[in-house]
């Protein structure tokens, strides 16, 4: 494991798969160790598990939602 801090690009590129636990364990450390002093960062983390947890209590499929909005805008592009 380095020990140069990953920079703060990086790190918000990687949060969603640190917030999955889809990242290699030296990636996860490096990450931990940007987390520990980077509270723009911890801000980024916040928001994404406030959102996943938003998001996994609807009862809307986020997915169909946007299905739902290309198809109108296809629609549309025939008028």
């Amino acid at each position: 494991m380095s020990d140069e801090l990953i920079p703060c690009q990086e790190a918000v590129r990687r949060l969603w798969d640190y917030v999955d636990g889809s990242i290699g364990s030296d990636d996860h450390d490096r990450l931990d160790q940007h987390l520990a002093f980077c509270q723009r960062c911890c801000g980024e983390l916040e928001f994404i598990e406030h959102l996943r947890e938003l998001l996994a209590g609807q009862a809307i499929d986020p997915r169909s939602v946007a299905i739902e909005r290309l198809e109108r805008f296809v629609e549309g592009l025939d008028q």
